[in-house]
């Protein structure tokens, strides 16, 4: 595994960050109340998605000294009642990005979910890892 410097790793995210733009839609983020699949590759069960959160365009807000932030989402409401487990991340393009974990790579308020709820991520910040 290569290990880059911190700075090598805020031009990767940052380039990532591009890559989420990449098509004529928005970057999303979807929440899901399933297992996660072992791969992005792998389709996500439609009928355990709990919210769509989309991503501003273009979503990069600013790079911090160890981190970059992008902007917030949308607000939206939930689409049935459950726990989140995991996220899967779409660019632009609707293509799969990264699969997330509920408490290890996203942190919430709440993992319970109720259907009309109002769901936004306010702050995304992403680290390199170094």
């Amino acid at each position: 595994m290569i290990t880059p410097s911190l700075k090598a790793g805020l031009a990767q995210l940052r380039a990532l960050a591009d890559f989420i733009d990449q098509g004529s839609g928005n970057a999303s983020f979807v929440y899901y109340d399933s297992a996660k699949p072992e791969s992005v590759l792998i389709p996500a069960d439609d009928t355990a998605k709990l919210a769509t959160l989309t991503l501003p365009k273009p979503c990069f807000s600013r790079l911090n000294e160890d981190s970059i932030e992008l902007k917030p989402t949308n607000d939206v409401l939930a689409l049935k009642t459950g726990t989140v487990v995991w996220a899967r991340l779409f660019n632009a393009n609707g293509d799969a990005v990264a699969d997330l974990e509920m408490g290890a790579d996203i942190i919430l308020n709440s993992y319970d979910i109720v259907m009309g709820a109002t769901q936004r991520l306010d702050s995304i910040i992403l680290k390199p890892v170094i």
